[in-house]
């Protein structure tokens, strides 16, 4: 990995303090995705093949394209009795047919929050009501979910979104949100629906995920503070971009860096503190080698902000895990 040299740009030498957000990097939805293709690995003689990226980071998709996973589009690219592994982002029903007409052997990982969200959507429309699910249209978290109830499910990215809504009864309106959004932009989102809507039925549990929340809450106690935030994450990474957006509001100029090698010189320039965070799908070692990429520049104190401990684990799928494994709560903490 190639940094400039001391002299080669003339901010090098000059002290700098590095602000580390906490959490950050890998949540307990991410780590239980990749630990599914990895055990699929080692269990499988076969090929095993991951529909989309099991989660949106390059370098964990690279590495595990390294170790045999074979990473396909959409299931046509599967061999009839193949084994192949859901993301993180969830699936519509009409892909786990589709599975199931072309006998494939699946091991599900979506994660359980996401599941939770494509449960509520199924119970909404059951009863009568037009969904309203707040995302952005394309990401595949939110394909999954408009998938769940097409007909009774309609989405909006913004307020004015909302504005637009005809349901055929404004009585039986429900809203449901992806769970990788900003939290300050969804609450402008929903409020304009209770406005709109008086009789809006309220999911009994936030969408938006503790993940999600802790990283835009950890980064928010220290951006105030800083001149400049790196954000470790890939740019499909909906976590990541949230966190580079949030900065930017708080008028903290902001760069999404998949690894160290993409900071630039010039982004460091007038620069003495840095707010340096990871979306939920970034490996730790990412940041780490980005504080030693700063170094490179000149002296660099780290200094650890974290606002909480994240404790959550999920179980794995149980052709994945021993006999002897405990189911473990998928509810946050």
């Amino acid at each position: 990995m190639a940094y400039v040299s001391s002299d080669e740009h003339e901010e090098n030498g000059v002290a700098r303090r590095v602000l580390l957000a906490g959490p950050r990097s890998f949540c307990a939805g991410v780590e239980r995705a990749i630990e599914i293709v990895e055990g699929a690995l080692e269990s499988r003689e076969t090929p095993v093949y991951v529909r989309k990226e099991i989660v949106h980071n390059a370098s964990v998709v690279g590495d595990l394209a390294q170790r045999g996973a074979i990473f396909v589009d959409e299931l046509d690219q599967v061999p009839n009795g193949s084994t192949v592994v859901f993301s993180a982002h969830g699936v519509s029903p009409a892909v786990r047919e589709e599975a199931d007409r072309r006998d494939l052997e699946v091991i599900d990982g979506t994660c359980p929050l996401v599941a939770k969200v494509h449960a509520k959507a199924r119970r909404f429309a059951g009863r009568g009501d037009t969904v309203v699910l707040v995302g952005h249209e394309g990401h595949e978290e939110v394909e999954g979910t408009l998938g769940e109830a097409p007909d009774s499910t309609v989405l909006v990215e913004t307020v004015e979104d909302v504005e637009k809504l005809s349901p055929a009864d404004a009585g039986r309106i429900s809203y449901l949100t992806q769970t990788t959004l900003a939290v300050d932009e969804t609450a402008e989102v929903v409020g304009a629906l209770r406005k709109r809507f008086p009789l809006l039925h309220e999911p009994s549990s936030e969408d938006i995920c503790y993940a999600t929340t802790n990283r835009q809450k950890a980064l928010n106690a220290i951006v105030a503070e800083s001149d400049l935030c790196l954000v470790v994450g890939s740019t499909n990474s909906s976590n990541s971009v949230r966190l580079v957006e949030l900065s930017r509001r708080q008028g903290t100029p902001a760069q999404l860096i998949d690894r160290a090698a993409d900071i630039r010189p010039e982004w460091l320039e007038g620069v003495r503190t840095i707010a340096l965070t990871a979306g939920a799908s970034a490996p730790h070692h990412l940041v780490t080698e980005v504080v030693t990429a700063l170094g490179e520049y000149g002296p660099v104190s780290v200094e650890e902000r974290e606002i909480t401990r994240e404790t959550v684990r999920f179980e794995l799928p149980s052709g994945l895990r021993g006999d002897t494994e405990q189911p473990t709560d998928s509810r946050t903490s």
